[in-house]
C-alpha cells in the first residue's frame, strides 16, 4: 500500500477525496505552471504532470511508499483555455463569455508512484464535461463577482457554490467540474491496486 500525496492545495480536491474515503496528505506543488499548447486536454495533462513530478522529485526519501497525485483543472470555450481569473474585470469578461452557453471543462490527473521492482510509473488522464449556463445579467455577473467566489477558480465560478443558480446542465462527471473526477480517479487507483481506504 502506498501512502497518497495530493499536489494540490484546493480545498475542493481535499474534500472529494475525503468524500470517497481515502487517507491521504497533502504537498502542493510551488512551480510555475508553463503550458504550451492551446488545446485543454493536453494543457491540463501537462499541468497536473508537471505538479506532480515535482512533488514526486522533492519526496526522494519516500519514493519507495508514496503514490502522488497531481490535478489541473480548465474551463474551455470557443478554443480559448480559461484559467482563475487575473481580477475582477477579468472574471467579468470570462463570465460573459459562458452565460447562456456550452462550454467544458477539462481536468488532467497524473499519478506518479514506483513498483515493486524500483521503476518510476507515470500515468496521466483527462476527464471532459460539458455544462450549460443559463443566460445572466450584468447586475447578477457583477454580484457575483463581488461575493469574491470566482477569483479561485478556472472559469471564474463555482459549480458547488452560490453559482450553482445558473447551471442549466451538466453532462459528464459533476465532480470534475469541482476540480477532480473522483470517480475515474478511483477506478484507476483500483486498477493499478493501490488503493488505500479508511
Amino acid at each position: 500500500m502506498k501512502q497518497i500525496i495530493l499536489a494540490s492545495a484546493s480545498p475542493r480536491r481535499k474534500e472529494l477525496l475525503e468524500q470517497i474515503g481515502l487517507e491521504f496528505q497533502i504537498c502542493p506543488a510551488a512551480g510555475e505552471e508553463i503550458i504550451t499548447t492551446e488545446d485543454p486536454p493536453e494543457a491540463v495533462r501537462m499541468l497536473s504532470f508537471q505538479k506532480a513530478d515535482e512533488v514526486w522529485d522533492n519526496q526522494k526519501e519516500r519514493q519507495d511508499h508514496i503514490l502522488v497525485i497531481g490535478a489541473d483543472t480548465v474551463v474551455a470555450y470557443g478554443g480559448e483555455i480559461l484559467g482563475k481569473p487575473k481580477d475582477q474585470a477579468d472574471a467579468v469578461r470570462m463570465l460573459n463569455m459562458l452565460q447562456g452557453r456550452e462550454h467544458q471543462v477539462c481536468t488532467g490527473v497524473t499519478m506518479v508512484w514506483k513498483s515493486d521492482d524500483g521503476k518510476k510509473n507515470v500515468y496521466t488522464f483527462h476527464v471532459t464535461t460539458s455544462v450549460v449556463l443559463y443566460s445572466m445579467t450584468e447586475e447578477e455577473i457583477a454580484e457575483y463577482v463581488r461575493s469574491g467566489e470566482p477569483m479561485d477558480k478556472a472559469g471564474a465560478y463555482g459549480i458547488q457554490g452560490r453559482f450553482a443558480a445558473f447551471v442549466r446542465s451538466v453532462s459528464g462527471e459533476y465532480n470534475n467540474v469541482v476540480g477532480l473526477p473522483v470517480g475515474r480517479l478511483y477506478q484507476e487507483l483500483n486498477a493499478f491496486d493501490l488503493l488505500m481506504l479508511t
